[in-house]
């Protein structure tokens, strides 16, 4: 059993989720667009609804995350409820990963050392997704 990230997007997913896979150096995620998936007869979609992204995921170190549009009418707000984090022992990569979110995005806390890490920082990507990095002794 495990408890896995779902992401939703409005309508920006592809491109989302393309540059997650560049800035983790992950697999070229696989995207089912919701135009692969069965036709229901009760819900007709446009050219454009069916280009967006019905599932895709990526493996980002040992986590797996999971990706998705919503449909346009489907209610769908960027929010502060959810943040991922990065917790590791390596700055190089840290910092790596840090500037590369930050471009396009908002940066609420530098990377720098706090009372609860030896090198803490949080930001809000281009997308709205906050991640949180914490330099920890594994």
């Amino acid at each position: 059993m495990a408890i896995h990230t779902f992401l939703n997007f409005n309508g920006n997913c592809r491109e989302a989720v393309e540059y997650y896979a560049t800035v983790f150096a992950a697999e070229k995620p696989k995207i089912i667009t919701f135009g692969d998936t069965p036709a229901e007869p009760d819900f007709s979609m446009t050219k454009e609804m069916k280009k967006l992204v019905a599932y895709t995921e990526l493996q980002i170190f040992d986590t797996k995350i999971q990706f998705s549009d919503v449909l346009p009418g489907m209610p769908f707000s960027v929010g502060n409820n959810i943040s991922l984090t990065i917790s590791t022992n390596d700055r190089v990569g840290m910092r790596l990963i840090f500037d590369a979110l930050k471009e396009g995005g908002k940066v609420e806390m530098e990377l720098a050392e706090t009372p609860w890490s030896k090198f803490y920082g949080a930001l809000t990507d281009r997308y709205g997704i906050g991640w949180q990095f914490n330099y920890c002794l594994e």
